[in-house]
């Protein structure tokens, strides 16, 4: 039969096409083109006969395909816990972040570590940033309870710098870090503006008091280590205490 010649039709068709071997039959029926019901011209018996009526010719041109089989046993989730395993708790998985489990006790999260740096750097940039507000408005405080903003432009300017400070301390204290581009630019504005001043009246350990107090605040809004905001830290908070200590117990 793998040399046979066959010619097909459809039930529906008048006119034959072919002829066609065996393999051509079998791309046929993998395309579509024809079926059980695909008229084929019998020369034993002289007529048109359906592929489907034809046992053994079906089994050549519509072979069985095999179907890979798995036993239940063998299909197994990689993502399947044990069934001895404990289910994992939002607590768990919190107390893991933490550092508090006994696999990863000693090991904080560095994006935690970062994120306490950086809070401790707020507080300390606030509180650098009250500091230096007392040193340059609190002696211009009855100027300014009397809203002589001209007077204070005129004859004490740097108590507006003040006020800025007051302004920005308040933001940082609602949690509004996007103010800590002002808050740099204060500090680099503060550093010379103040600065000199006090150099021109020949003050020179206010100066360095400043001068820490403002590099301290910058760096305060920028480090995000341990080890890097406590420099800040200790030298803004240390910086701008003393210079307002200096400026209210020393006044010019």
């Amino acid at each position: 039969m793998a040399t046979q010649e066959f010619y097909i039709r459809s039930a529906t068709e008048d006119e034959a096409r072919g002829p066609f071997n065996q393999e051509q039959l079998v791309a046929l029926a993998e395309n579509g083109q024809i079926d059980a019901a695909t008229l084929y011209y019998d020369a034993a018996a002289e007529q048109w006969t359906a592929l489907g009526s034809d046992a053994a010719l079906m089994a050549l041109v519509f072979p069985e395909k095999k179907k890979l089989r798995l036993g239940a046993k063998e299909i197994k989730s990689l993502n399947a816990e044990a069934e001895s395993a404990p289910p994992i708790s939002v607590g768990d998985m919190l107390a893991a972040a933490e550092g508090r489990t006994a696999e990863t006790k000693g090991h904080h999260a560095l994006a935690i570590d970062q994120a306490q740096a950086a809070k401790i750097g707020l507080w300390s940039a606030l509180f650098a940033l009250l500091a230096s507000a007392a040193a340059l408005a609190v002696p211009s405080l009855d100027r300014l309870l009397a809203l002589d903003y001209l007077g204070l432009l005129q004859q004490q300017p740097l108590a507006l710098l003040g006020i800025l400070d007051l302004f920005l301390a308040v933001m940082l204290g609602l949690g509004s870090i996007s103010f800590y581009p002002f808050v740099r630019f204060r500090a680099t504005l503060g550093l010379g503006m103040v600065g000199f001043v006090l150099f021109v009246h020949g003050q020179t350990v206010p100066l360095v008091a400043l001068a820490a107090g403002s590099l301290g605040l910058y760096f305060c809004t920028i480090c995000i280590s341990y080890l890097g905001v406590g420099l800040a830290a200790l030298a803004g908070l240390g910086g701008m205490a003393a210079l307002a200590w200096l400026v209210l117990n020393h006044p010019a």
